[in-house]
């Protein structure tokens, strides 16, 4: 974790942190509430941080009244900006890009209108300009949704309920939640965090946005319950050459959004290139999974049945896949290929899929291997995967064979196997010891 240090805002002290090496400079402006320090622990910044600094020189920082500066009264959009200005001062950075993240986008908007000389680009990452409702504006929240809002916030707040609504997928993870919990207790008191969230339904930068000189990215997600998407698609529209990504997810931030969040197109809008694409070597549990007699089955059920029971397939392994915590990598049709961050889980994956196609007509063989395995992105390659294929291609129908490493990571499990012995493996130097697994 880099060094918290401390800027000198007039009387206030901001607490913050330096990340990375630039150029580019970035300057992360968090959200009502924050602390640098478990910042790194919390899945919707402490990736950011990591993934921007490896390009970057990164600055992030405790607002006045909130996490490890000093705890004041909620600070007026001025105050933030000098705030800002303090700590860029601090570390010497003349101009940067200003990364505003739900309700701290305001305050860069108005940053990045007022100081241009200063702001090299603005990211506007699940946030807003105004988040009432207006006359000209039908989005936002009404007066009584705000009020009952905060009451509950207050209310609550310390538990990990108040960020939990923020991001829906997190709610049925009891580690997540207690993440969350500290989060917000170490970002704000109750009251504090009041004060900020009553400042922040005041504010209404609309006017700002056509003033805007730097380049601009908006970010948001479909189904934010928190700032609506259209408070994204309003701030694109209004701010001159904006971009604007959507993300298809329910959660506020990034957490775990169906779309990967877009630090590809960060970095080229930051550096002016992509990166090169990274080849990552990673020990991976793999599982590959075949139709028994595709083809045969096929033309017993003509076309129309065929593509039927191919869709029930992929829905039942996509079932388990979730269940067991397995992330799918590829599929050919009749066939699934997927990975897992532990053995145990991949084998009792493979052997509820035998057990769940035959209601299907089909029957089903499996092979799990762990071993090292290249990693380009979502991809995976390397002589892990291809001993994978090619234990699953010696098993029989219903059967699912592992190899050797396999078993020797699952002691304690309670899985038991069946020695199947040695095999030659097509491609591989070395025979392996397979085994079938009888109990799961």
């Amino acid at each position: 974790m880099p060094e918290t240090r401390y800027a000198r805002s007039g009387d206030v002290h901001i607490a913050y942190q330096v990340s990375g090496q630039g150029p580019p400079d970035v300057v992360f402006v968090p959200g009502f509430i924050s602390n640098v320090e478990l910042a790194w622990e919390v899945p919707f910044t402490g990736p950011v941080l990591r993934r921007v600094g490896s390009f970057a020189r990164v600055v992030a920082f405790d607002k006045r009244g909130t996490g490890l500066s000093d705890r004041t009264g909620a600070p007026s959009l001025e105050q933030r900006m000098d705030d800002v200005r303090a700590v860029m001062d601090e570390v010497g950075m003349e101009r940067a890009a200003l990364w505003g993240i739900s309700e701290a986008g305001p305050m860069c908007i108005l940053f990045a209108a007022t100081y241009p000389d200063r702001t090299s680009a603005l990211i506007l990452q699940s946030t807003f300009a105004r988040i009432m409702q207006a006359p000209e504006q039908p989005f936002g929240y009404t007066p009584e949704q705000a009020t009952a809002l905060l009451a509950t916030a207050t209310e609550r707040w310390g538990t990990g309920e108040v960020l939990t609504s923020f991001f829906p997928s997190a709610a049925t993870d009891p580690a997540m939640v207690e993440i969350l919990a500290r989060y917000e207790r170490n970002g704000a008191s109750p009251s504090a965090m009041a004060d900020i969230v009553a400042m922040a339904y005041k504010i209404d930068v609309r006017h700002a946005l056509p003033t805007i000189q730097a380049p601009t990215i908006v970010i948001h997600s479909t189904g934010d319950s928190i700032v609506d998407v259209a408070h994204g698609r309003y701030m694109a529209e209004h701010i001159p050459g904006a971009r604007y990504i959507e993300l298809s997810g329910v959660d506020h931030l990034t957490v775990r959004q169906s779309d990967p969040f877009p630090f590809e197109d960060i970095e080229e809008f930051l550096t002016g290139h992509r990166p090169a694409p990274e080849l990552e070597r990673v020990l991976k549990t793999v599982m590959f999974t075949d139709i028994v007699s595709s083809t045969k089955r096929a033309v017993e059920l003509g076309d129309q049945r065929w593509k039927r029971v191919l869709d029930d397939h992929d829905a039942v392994m996509r079932g388990l896949l979730d269940h067991y915590r397995g992330i799918e990598v590829d599929t050919a049709g009749d066939g699934f290929l997927a990975s897992f961050d532990g053995p145990a889980r991949a084998e009792r994956c493979a052997v509820a899929a035998t057990q769940a196609v035959r209601p299907l007509g089909i029957e089903m063989r499996a092979g799990v291997h762990t071993g090292e395995c290249i990693q380009r992105g979502t991809k995976l390659g390397g002589i892990g995967v291809h001993i994978g294929a090619r234990v699953a291609a010696l098993a029989g129908v219903g059967q699912v064979l592992v190899s050797r490493t396999v078993t020797d990571l699952v002691a304690g499990s309670g899985l038991r196997f069946a020695d199947e012995g040695e095999h030659r493996l097509k491609g591989v130097p070395e025979p392996w010891q397979l085994f079938s697994v009888v109990s799961a």
